[in-house]
């Protein structure tokens, strides 16, 4: 068991910012078509966080031309090229599933004060 909390320990990742429910986020995610591969952004709220040591995820939900597009994405993956914090959002609750039935300004979560 200790063989395989070593190998995970050797893969994560040292650059993750803190990141929270609630808050606005900028994925850099490695995208390949075909013989190329290119840095694709996707930018929007996180909805929930899986915490699990290496298979940590978040799953980042927007609204593209009117309808809401959720992407879950592994935080330690090689593909993902880096995760910025735009913003930090105020959230009650772990999983921010009621926003599923918001949209526009309602959909927007107030600011975390910084003190």
């Amino acid at each position: 068991m200790n063989a395989i909390k070593e190998l995970e320990r050797e893969q994560l990742r040292t650059d993750v910012p803190e990141i929270a429910p609630g808050d606005t986020v900028r994925v850099s995610v490695k995208v390949v078509e075909g013989n190329r591969e290119r840095i694709q952004v996707f930018e929007g709220t996180v909805m929930r966080m899986r915490n699990g040591g290496l298979n940590k995820s978040i799953t980042v939900r927007r609204i593209s031309s009117g309808v809401g597009v959720e992407r879950t994405f592994l935080v330690h993956a090689p593909r993902v090229e880096k995760i910025e914090v735009m913003r930090h959002g105020v959230a009650r609750r772990a999983q921010l599933y009621f926003l599923r039935k918001r949209v526009g300004k309602s959909a927007t979560l107030r600011e975390r004060r910084s003190s």
